[in-house]
C-alpha cells in the first residue's frame, strides 16, 4: 500500500496511529518524525510564490 495513502487515512480519522505505524513498519515515534517531515516538505511545495509584472 502507498505510503501517502495510509498517512491520508490516518490525518482523516479512518485509522488509528498505531495502525498507520504498524502498516509502514515503523514504531509511534518514528512515525511522528515522518509525519512531520511530510508535513513541512508538504507547506513548501503548496507555497505560492508572488510574480512581480
Amino acid at each position: 500500500m502507498d505510503k501517502r495513502k495510509v498517512i491520508a487515512a490516518y490525518r482523516r480519522g479512518l485509522i488509528s496511529v498505531q495502525e498507520c505505524a504498524q502498516i509502514l513498519g515503523l514504531d509511534n515515534v518514528e512515525l511522528l518524525g515522518y509525519m512531520r517531515e511530510s508535513r513541512g516538505l508538504h507547506s513548501k511545495t503548496n507555497k505560492k510564490q508572488s510574480v512581480r509584472t
